[in-house]
């Protein structure tokens, strides 16, 4: 399925840019509005909050699709979320490399809801796991066995600490966004915010050192070559014979160059 920016006055580079802008980090509408305008784009507000609402399932779609298949260690958790007054409870499932699996606003915090994540969660994975990784919430257990996973369930105070973390970013969000406005609302932008973050969330421990380092350097290199460029003169930097003379520009390229192969 091909997206169509037909009637629409900006190009889809502009569209997808602003979208990306606004799901990746934790910026508002008005946030996203004085970014474009320091590039000369005279975008509203109104309408980048029109882009995320139209493209922002549509861009989702293309970035689950191709997507890899998950683990089969998988993380259950739920938060409490107040949305007009009232708690909710966001349930989510991670693997265990924090990839977002799924995630479900619900009222209740009880076994029809934890059902209704698994079911879902099989529906869209189109496998079982081998491991679920919960808290101690008896609506887990009661749930497994109505559905009648063979997985192991394995339960501890830390064990779940994949999933727990997983919550931070929908934390900052809450704050940036002063609260969600409707169940449907925080379930569209969360299964939108997902797929973004699994994209474009690089996680350390699983990025090889070489690739670091190879990345470190090469970026250090260029702020190096852009310093020496626009510095007036470099310093010099004697020994108290007076033989060896190393530039500041020199020193600063060897201490960078150790930093990135010491990673």
């Amino acid at each position: 399925m091909t997206i169509s920016f037909a009637r629409h006055q900006f190009p889809p580079e502009i569209i997808r840019h602003a979208v990306w802008l606004y799901v990746r980090f934790t910026l508002s509408y008005r946030d996203v509005e004085d970014l474009l305008a320091e590039r000369g784009l005279d975008v509203s507000y109104e309408t980048v909050r029109r882009w995320v609402l139209k493209f922002g399932p549509l861009f989702a779609r293309e970035l689950r699709r191709g997507r890899p298949r998950p683990t089969a260690r998988w993380h259950l958790d739920e938060m409490a979320v107040m949305i007009v007054g009232r708690r909710f409870w966001l349930w989510r499932a991670v693997d265990d490399e924090g990839e977002v699996l799924d995630l479900l606003v619900q009222r209740r915090r009880d076994k029809a809801a934890a059902v209704k994540l698994m079911r879902k969660l099989l529906k869209k994975q189109s496998f079982a796991p081998d491991v679920l990784v919960t808290d101690k919430l008896r609506s887990y257990g009661a749930a497994k066995v109505e559905i009648g996973l063979s997985a192991r369930h394995e339960q501890g105070l830390r064990r779940n600490n994949r999933a727990k973390n997983s919550h931070q970013p929908t934390r900052r969000r809450e704050r940036k966004m002063q609260r969600f406005k409707s169940p449907g609302s925080a379930q569209r932008f969360q299964s939108i915010h997902a797929a973004v973050f699994n994209t474009f969330n690089v996680q350390r421990h699983l990025t090889s050192c070489d690739m670091i380092s190879r990345t470190i350097f090469c970026s250090a290199q260029a702020s190096v070559i852009r310093l020496a460029r626009t510095a007036p003169m470099p310093v010099t930097s004697r020994s108290r014979s007076g033989s060896a003379s190393i530039t500041s520009i020199e020193l600063g390229t060897e201490v960078l160059r150790n930093r990135a192969l010491n990673c």
